[in-house]
């Protein structure tokens, strides 16, 4: 299933801004701040259980389609 483009566009935005963040100048050469690591992952989790849900959603809509398609064929038949 493709991710909805709003989900894109916010993971996209997500790794501008992170780009966009400049690098501290406090000496260090450790590289990347534990801190932005824990937001991303926490970004990612968050991706993953919306995606999940997205998933559900659309399965449960596609039942009550489904339900509400045999509705009607027994509805015609019942006239």
């Amino acid at each position: 299933m493709k991710a909805p483009l709003p989900y894109l566009a916010l993971a996209a935005a997500v790794l501008l801004a992170l780009l966009a963040i400049p690098s501290s100048s406090s000496g260090d050469a450790g590289g990347v701040d534990p801190a932005i690591v824990s937001l991303v992952n926490d970004v990612a989790a968050q991706q993953t259980t919306i995606t999940d849900n997205q998933a559900k959603i659309d399965e449960k809509l596609a039942q009550v389609a489904e339900d509400v398609r045999q509705a009607r064929i027994f509805a015609s038949r019942g006239k």
